[in-house]
């Protein structure tokens, strides 16, 4: 079994000002690619998953906690709120995760370039105006074709759009008005 989301993102610096809360809606996985097992496609549209390697958890469950993680170590002013916690969130994040594949671009015996691609939302909560709306993407090369270095570059992919998707908020908070 294996895992992702070990990779810290790069740390972000935003604008400074007081915290603003963040209430992140449920992630939406594509459904290929939502559970526990390495999804894989190829150039020819054909889609496998890696025979005998899992993910620890399901993929859509290790993504949310890496990105709780990242939010948990930057020092930017958006903090996540969960469901039930007692505080005001200013805006609301939407994440839905179009991509997240090793594809076989050069062959079946090539090294796979991982594709990690998610589309954020940013909403205000108090007039529900949108904020913004953009698409992440991060593509890495992995060493090998083996399990172990895929899923190293599964952890390099995913890293590297959770690390946007942090800044992105960040500087988009700079937009709130002061409460």
């Amino acid at each position: 079994m294996y895992r992702f989301g070990t990779t810290a993102p790069a740390v972000s610096k935003g604008p400074p000002g007081a915290m603003f809360g963040v209430l992140k809606a449920p992630t939406v996985f594509t459904r290929p690619s939502a559970g526990d097992r390495i999804l894989t496609t190829s150039s020819g549209g054909e889609a496998a998953y890696v025979a005998g390697a899992r993910w620890i958890a399901p993929a859509s469950v290790q993504f949310d906690e890496a990105l709780s993680r990242a939010f948990d170590a930057d020092p930017g002013r958006a903090r996540l709120i969960g469901r039930g916690e007692v505080a005001k969130a200013q805006m609301v994040l939407r994440l839905e995760v179009r991509t997240f594949e090793a594809a076989y671009v050069n062959g079946p015996k090539a090294p796979p370039e991982i594709i990690v691609q998610v589309r954020g939302v940013i909403s205000r909560t108090g007039d529900r105006a949108l904020v913004g709306d953009q698409v992440f993407e991060a593509k890495v090369k992995a060493a090998d074709n083996r399990v172990g270095p895929i899923v190293a570059a599964f952890d390099e992919a995913n890293a590297k759009v959770i690390g946007d998707l942090v800044g992105w908020i960040n500087a988009a908070g700079a937009g709130l008005p002061k409460e």
